[in-house]
């Protein structure tokens, strides 16, 4: 059986989804939908299928099963109410939203309408990341005390420049929302629930509004700490994006740019495929967008056919996002934020009062 798929929004990530759309045996891309003609236009052209410049004018005339939205951030919330009413499962890029409120929105229209959601969050599937899944699932690491991400990228002045909607508030956020999201939810998966967040941010090379660095400290209600560390402001070029766990019975280090390089691999009680692991694992074949992406359409095809849970649905999209607007919260306060919360300083979905 394959599923026929709609692309809403053709940026720059979107020819990440048609690639791998077009070459799994389970999936049709069968149309694509932009605001901006030129861009559906060009899609429609290179693909040869339909284009539209309303998404509800595509799902009305196309047999869509699957509405994958790649648009601004910004925009996620509207566009998957609106297709839920249709009665369309939907895969959104992530963040599923840029407000908690939309989110609830999102995931309740979802359950009213009996449709499946998907948030991308392709990192998840890269392989280092799931070996440091299965080693804490197996309890190798004993007491875990910390984690850490840290994502030190290098994004100039014309990727911000290049569409208006990019380092703005309400449709965007800045580098926690956007590039380090990924790994604020993979801290988040391997240590489970925050109690509370302490935060820092600033905008130090970028003429946006929001912030291109930004550091985070977490408790999490095991008791461990989490620290998380941002920035688009690395020059001349990208450092890493990486995870790091530490129990006092075992540490693991993951690199690379997008979390795919196992770095450490060491335990108390070596077992004897630990030393494979490390050099099997060492990275994955090299992508921008990290791994992941094709698991998770993989992923979206097994639960829609077999009725399966997804790996991170609406409810387990949600967790990075109020992790992401309680970082906002906090620095906007200079308070620690407790979880769970209703935002009242955050401005991330907000339109600018400047």
């Amino acid at each position: 059986m394959k599923l026929n798929f709609a692309l809403i929004g053709c940026g720059r990530i979107a020819k990440k989804h048609i690639k791998i759309l077009r070459e799994l045996e389970e999936t049709n891309i069968i149309a694509v939908c932009d605001i901006k003609e030129d861009r559906a236009k060009a899609f429609s052209e290179e693909y040869n299928i339909p284009y539209y410049l309303n998404y509800k004018e595509m799902l009305s005339k196309e047999s869509v099963d699957v509405a994958d939205i790649c648009t601004q951030s910004g925009t996620h919330a509207q566009i998957a109410i609106e297709v839920a009413k249709m009665k369309v499962d939907i895969l959104t890029e992530k963040p599923m939203a840029l407000r908690l409120l939309d989110a609830d929105e999102m995931i309740k229209a979802c359950d009213e309408n009996r449709v499946k959601l998907f948030v991308v969050q392709q990192n998840r599937y890269n392989l280092p990341v799931i070996k440091l899944r299965k080693a804490l699932e197996a309890g190798r690491f004993g007491k875990i005390f910390l984690g850490n991400v840290r994502v030190h990228w290098s994004r100039n002045q014309d990727y911000y420049d290049m569409d208006g909607w990019r380092g703005t508030w309400a449709m965007d956020g800045g580098v926690l929302t956007n590039q380090a999201s990924h790994h604020i939810d993979l801290l988040q998966w391997m240590l489970g629930p925050v109690e509370s967040v302490m935060a820092m941010t600033g905008t130090m090379l970028h003429t946006i509004e929001t912030e291109d660095t930004g550091v985070a400290i977490f408790r999490f209600k095991s008791g461990a700490l989490g620290v998380v560390e941002a920035t688009t402001c690395i020059r001349p070029k990208d450092l890493e994006g990486s995870l790091s766990v530490y129990g006092d019975k075992g540490s693991v280090e993951i690199g690379g740019f997008a979390v795919n390089e196992m770095k450490t691999w060491q335990f108390s009680i070596p077992l004897a495929e630990d030393e494979e692991i490390l050099s099997k694992y060492h990275t994955n074949p090299p992508n921008i967008y990290g791994f992941g992406h094709i698991e998770v359409i993989k992923n979206v095809v097994d639960c829609i056919v077999n009725d399966k849970q997804a790996l991170v649905d609406g409810i387990e999209g949600r967790k990075s996002l109020e992790l992401i607007n309680a970082i906002y919260e906090s620095a906007e306060t200079g308070r620690e934020v407790f979880l769970h919360f209703r935002p009242k300083m955050c401005r991330l979905g907000e339109k600018s009062t400047k």
